[in-house]
């Protein structure tokens, strides 16, 4: 399970990592209640925001993508907003995040949320001291408003220690695959790693409520956090199976007058 917040600044010990064969077999039975939970919720009309927020490097996109990749993108809908315009920013600051929360039959997931605002903006100099601390009276209120309209909320922050963040970054320049995922902000952030201890601090003892608590998850094992983090969500959700009537393929019509055209289809190369 996700621990909590009180466990991130003291992280246990590391436990041997976790296969990959292993990994897989459980994660696919994860994706199994996970299609469980997606049939519910459009059944019933359940409304779901799911925040992932954390230090960088600490997995947020795998762990996203692990949670989606065997359920409807019509369902799970994916956001992780660009900076804001200048028209965006007039506006009051929570207004562009609105728009995008949880219609009946819906789970929107935040790659990064609102919460920017008690992180990288406030760290880094984008907000003022004054409009971070307003953020942070103003949220929790907003939260309750939310959780109240029918909203279920789920905060997760991931936590990784200095070294495996290093780590990880080292690995990104070295990646081709990966080096889009270093932008220079993250070369910024990298050495203000205890500027982010404090903000996280703060934002943790503003924000973290009844109904809207921050779960912590310890990332420093990828794989073990993916699991921890789904399992955790799932066990969050009153979720049912829905009945539904077992699948059988009907018969293929015959092809009558058909005639496969010949027509100079162009195939690819078959290299592999």
């Amino acid at each position: 399970m996700a621990k909590g917040k009180k466990d991130a600044k003291k992280q246990p010990a590391q436990e041997s990592k976790l296969s990959n064969k292993d990994y897989l077999a459980e994660l696919r039975l994860l994706h199994v209640e996970l299609v469980k939970m997606q049939e519910w919720v459009k059944q019933e009309g359940i409304k779901i925001c799911v925040i992932f927020e954390g230090r960088d490097g600490a997995g947020k996109g795998g762990t996203i993508k692990a949670l989606t990749e065997r359920v409807s993108p019509r369902v799970f809908r994916v956001l992780a907003l660009p900076a804001p315009t200048e028209r965006e920013k007039s506006q009051m600051y929570l207004q562009r995040y609105l728009p995008h929360l949880p219609a009946a039959g819906e789970v929107v997931i935040f790659d990064r949320s609102w919460y920017n605002r008690a992180g990288v903006e406030r760290v880094m100099g984008f907000c003022t001291e004054e409009q971070a601390k307003k953020f942070l009276h103003t949220v929790p209120s907003v939260e309750r408003a939310i959780v109240d309209s029918g909203v279920i909320l789920l905060k997760y922050w991931l936590e990784v220690s200095e070294e495996e963040q290093t780590r990880r970054l080292e690995a990104r320049i070295e990646d081709g695959r990966k080096i889009w995922k270093l932008s220079p902000m993250d070369l910024k952030s990298y050495g203000r790693w205890y500027d982010y201890s404090r903000a996280r601090d703060e934002m943790f003892k503003a924000t973290d409520t009844e109904y809207g608590p921050w779960l912590v998850a310890n990332s420093n094992d990828k794989r073990r956090a993916r699991l921890n983090i789904i399992t955790d969500l799932l066990s969050r959700i009153p979720y049912k199976k829905v009945p539904r009537e077992k699948v059988i393929l009907p018969k293929r019509q015959k092809p009558g007058s058909y005639r496969e055209p010949d027509y100079p289809y162009r195939h690819i190369p078959e290299k592999f």
